[in-house]
C-alpha cells in the first residue's frame, strides 16, 4: 500500500497538527498506561528536529460532544511530559483563538489541545469542524493507527483540508500488520480472546484462510459454544474451564501451549479469561510465557492484552506491540480503514 509519508514532504519549520492516541485509562488524575503515549515519540522527535511547531490532538473517553472534566486531556500532561521527555503546553480547546494564541506564543516544547470529542463534530466528521481545527496549521500528520478505523474529523477530515501524511508510528503499524496479514511464516498461530463474538468472527475467518491454528478463549469462546457457531478444524475451542467458564481449563491450556511452542508466527488479540481477577489470569499469563519462549515472530494488540504484557513486564519481549485493538481486527479482516485510505497516493 502506497501512502503519503512525512519523509516525502517538506515539514521544515512548518506548523503541524499531529493526531495521536492518548485515549488511556485515567485513575486519580494519572495515566494508568504509558504505551500509547510513548508511541508518539518517534514522530514527535522527527518533527521537532526539523523545527516544526507541533500541536497534538486526541480523544479521551466518550464525552458525547460535551465538555466533561473527567475526560479532559489536561490529566495526562504530567505523565506525557515524563514519558516523551518534552515540555507540553496544554490548550483548553482544540479550535479557535486559544489555539491560535498558544501557537503564536510557543517557544519551547509542544502543544496538547483539548479532547476533540468535546465537540460532536469530530465523530460526525463535520467538514466545518475539520476546517476550524485546520486553521493556523500547514500540515496534518496522522499517527494514530488505533483510531484509523474511524471516519472522524480528527482522523480523516483534517486530511481532506490540509496537506497530510502518515507519521512514523503509523507507517510501522502498517508494515507489521502486513507481515501478519500477507506474509506469515508457517506454522502460524492466532490467539483470539476477549468479548463480543460478533466483532471477532470476521478476523477468525481471515485467520482460518491463512493460519494453521486459531486458539479461541475468553468470553467469545463461551459465546461461540453457546451459539453453536461452526468453524473449521483449525479453530480450537476450549474443552474445559475454570469455575463458571471464567477461564480456560488445564487441558485446554496445555493444548494451547503445545501448539504455541511449535509456532513461527503468532498474532494475539484478547485475554483468555477474566484476567482482571488474578485467579482467572492464570491462562493468559502462562500463554504469554509460552509465546515468549516459542521464539516466534509475535504481534500483540488490544488494550486488555497490553495490560497483560505490562503486568508481566513483557512489552520488550514481544516482536511488535500494536496500539490498535479494534483497528487491528478491522485491518486484518479487510475492513475499510478510513484513516489510512485518506493518505493513499
Amino acid at each position: 500500500m502506497e501512502i503519503r509519508r512525512i519523509q516525502d514532504i517538506d515539514v521544515q519549520g512548518k506548523k503541524v497538527i499531529l493526531r495521536v492516541d492518548f485515549n488511556v485509562a485515567i485513575e486519580n488524575g494519572k495515566a494508568k498506561e504509558s504505551f500509547k503515549i510513548a508511541a508518539a515519540k518517534e514522530t514527535l522527535d522527527y518533527l521537532l528536529a526539523r523545527d516544526c511547531k507541533v500541536a497534538m490532538i486526541s480523544h479521551l473517553g466518550r464525552p458525547d460532544g460535551k465538555v466533561v472534566s473527567e475526560f479532559s486531556l489536561n490529566q495526562v500532561v504530567t505523565d506525557a511530559e515524563l514519558i516523551l521527555g518534552i515540555k507540553i503546553n496544554f490548550v483548553p480547546d482544540c479550535i479557535g483563538e486559544k489555539v491560535k494564541e498558544s501557537l503564536e506564543k510557543l517557544e519551547e516544547g509542544i502543544l496538547l489541545l483539548e479532547n476533540v470529542r468535546f465537540y460532536e463534530g469530530d465523530e460526525k466528521n463535520d467538514a466545518d469542524f475539520s476546517k476550524k481545527m485546520s486553521e493556523n496549521f500547514d500540515i496534518f500528520v496522522q499517527d494514530a493507527f488505533s483510531a484509523s478505523h474511524r471516519k472522524h474529523a480528527s482522523v480523516t477530515g483534517l486530511a481532506e483540508v490540509l496537506p497530510s501524511a502518515a507519521g512514523l508510528r503509523l507507517q510501522e503499524e502498517i508494515s507489521q500488520m502486513t507481515i501478519i496479514k500477507e506474509h506469515p511464516i508457517a506454522p502460524a498461530v492466532a490467539i483470539i480472546g476477549g468479548a463480543k463474538i460478533e466483532t471477532k468472527i470476521p478476523v477468525i475467518k481471515f485467520f482460518e484462510e491463512k493460519y494453521d491454528h486459531i486458539l479461541v478463549g475468553g468470553k467469545i469462546a463461551n459465546e461461540a459454544i453457546d451459539q453453536k457457531i461452526e468453524f473449521s478444524d483449525k479453530v480450537i475451542l476450549p474443552v474445559d474451564f475454570v469455575d463458571d467458564r471464567l477461564d480456560i481449563g488445564p487441558k485446554t491450556l496445555e493444548k494451547f501451549k503445545e501448539i504455541i511452542m511449535g509456532a513461527k508466527t503468532i498474532a494475539w488479540n484478547g485475554p483468555l479469561g477474566k484476567f482482571e481477577e488474578e485467579k482467572y489470569a492464570a491462562s493468559s499469563n502462562e500463554v504469554l510465557e509460552a509465546v515468549i519462549a516459542s521464539g516466534a515472530y509475535v504481534l500483540v494488540g488490544g488494550g486488555e492484552t497490553l495490560e497483560i504484557l505490562e503486568k508481566n513486564n513483557a512489552m520488550e519481549k514481544i516482536s511488535f506491540v500494536s496500539t490498535g485493538g479494534g483497528a487491528m481486527l478491522d485491518y486484518l479482516s479487510g475492513v475499510s480503514m478510513p484513516g489510512i485510505d485518506v493518505l493513499k497516493k
